[in-house]
């Protein structure tokens, strides 16, 4: 994989070897001003037949599913999925995926809804090659960046999909027995781009049913409370789930129903990475996210030198590694978690994924991610792992070396349970 620290080694691939359409090539184009060449002419997957050979599977006198009486089999429903699938970051990728593959790992005829709007696209990609903002990256960076960009939404367009349609137009979407909205910040009237969008509320939506699993409303906060015309829409939801307790509590006043508290699907269903073909000959700190407080990275910085410890940098250019994995894929991204010695981090999933591998970790809390990395760390009991003031710098090193608690294991296995117990009730 090429690195950062290795010169600008990330050329430009063919539109014949990238694959990405015409129109996001534009899109590229004109938000950063490069001759950046994507894929051009990438068909759009329509899934034709999956429900057909479900159904066929299912209709086995031995299937679960089959009927003693002279009734017709019951056909395999078919369930789309309402989330955030194409932002350009591992978290939103691995949790489109998890939930995508657990649902038809349990027989569902399911898919990742699809959906396209230009402006969402443009300004997902200016985010893309500016990730660290107000701190503007250096050119020099950006072939990494498009990289990164380019292996994610290689492996997005790998995932069962339906036909693309209209953000704003959800009528255009093909019809669905069953519409799982999330997870991810879906209900996060705050978020820069796809805040207040009514789709992610279910509107105009034609489904049989409507259903969430782990939503969030992100940083919109609890005390500010759900405005009425919103919490009608959720009305229509016949089964509510979220993944935090701030989102718990919003719903709870919003419409008067107890919504379940359900796993984040990465860690309800734990991806399988693929090996990597070589190891790592010497230990290193995952570092993953970026705009870290001064005494939160001198802390790992020190921890790590104290011992001979690289740090590797994912996703982001760091002042504080070793070595800059820009232009990590997804795959590489589980995998540099997986195999760290220990993980920094103030994202979500940088967290889900240390608990995923069990990897000794400590997070940081920042301004956009507190409401949903600190219930996290509430709701699988690792608030000792949160550390959110400079007094708490002294707390690190410990973090970093020590194993998780088992009970941390524990309490993530009986949520799974749960989790499971929702999704049963959820998807019948």
């Amino acid at each position: 994989m090429a690195r950062s620290d290795a010169g600008a080694g990330a050329a430009d691939r063919s539109p014949q070897a990238s694959g990405r359409s015409a129109e996001s090539a534009h899109h590229l184009r004109s938000s950063v001003d490069l001759p950046l060449t994507l894929r051009e002419g990438a068909p759009v997957r329509r899934n034709q037949g999956r429900g057909d050979a479900l159904a066929s599977r299912h209709s086995s006198p031995s299937s679960s599913r089959f009927c003693l009486a002279d009734r017709p089999v019951t056909a395999v429903p078919k369930i789309g999925i309402l989330t955030f699938h194409r932002c350009i970051n591992y978290g939103s990728y691995w949790q489109a995926r998890a939930l995508v593959e657990g649902l038809r790992g349990r027989g569902h005829d399911a898919v990742l809804l699809d959906h396209h709007c230009e402006q969402v696209n443009r300004v997902e990609w200016r985010c893309a090659f500016q990730p660290l903002l107000p701190q503007r990256s250096a050119r020099s960076d950006f072939p990494f960046y498009k990289e990164k960009a380019r292996k994610i939404i290689d492996a997005v367009d790998r995932l069962p999909r339906s036909s693309r349609f209209s953000l704003h137009a959800p009528g255009e979407m093909d019809r669905y027995d069953l519409v799982v909205v999330g997870s991810d910040e879906v209900w996060n009237m705050r978020h820069p781009w796809y805040g207040g969008k009514p789709i992610f509320y279910g509107a105009g939506i034609e489904a049989g049913r409507l259903a969430s699993y782990a939503a969030s409303f992100g940083n919109h906060d609890a005390s500010e409370g759900l405005d009425q015309a919103w919490a009608e829409k959720l009305r229509r939801f016949s089964a509510i789930s979220v993944r935090d307790d701030n989102s718990r509590s919003l719903v709870r006043e919003a419409l008067g129903v107890e919504p379940a508290l359900v796993l984040d699907p990465c860690l309800q269903f734990p991806p399988v990475t693929p090996e990597p073909e070589q190891e790592r000959e010497r230990p290193y700190v995952a570092l993953y996210g970026h705009n870290f407080p001064d005494w939160y990275g001198d802390a790992v910085r020190a921890w790590a030198d104290a011992r001979g410890y690289r740090i590797v940098s994912v996703g982001y250019r760091s002042p504080y590694a070793d070595e800059q994995a820009i232009d990590a894929g997804p795959d590489e991204f589980s995998r540099l978690i997986g195999r760290a010695a220990a993980v920094a981090t103030n994202f979500f999933h940088g967290c889900v994924f240390a608990l995923l591998h069990n990897r000794p970790f400590a997070a940081v809390s920042s301004a956009y991610r507190s409401n949903k990395v600190r219930d996290l760390m509430r709701t699988v009991g690792a608030e000792p792992h949160l550390t959110t003031m400079p007094g708490d710098a002294s707390r690190i090193g410990d973090l970093l070396g020590t194993p998780l608690d088992p009970g941390i294991g524990d309490r993530i296995a009986a949520l799974r349970r749960q989790s499971d117990t929702y999704l049963a009730h959820a998807l019948a």
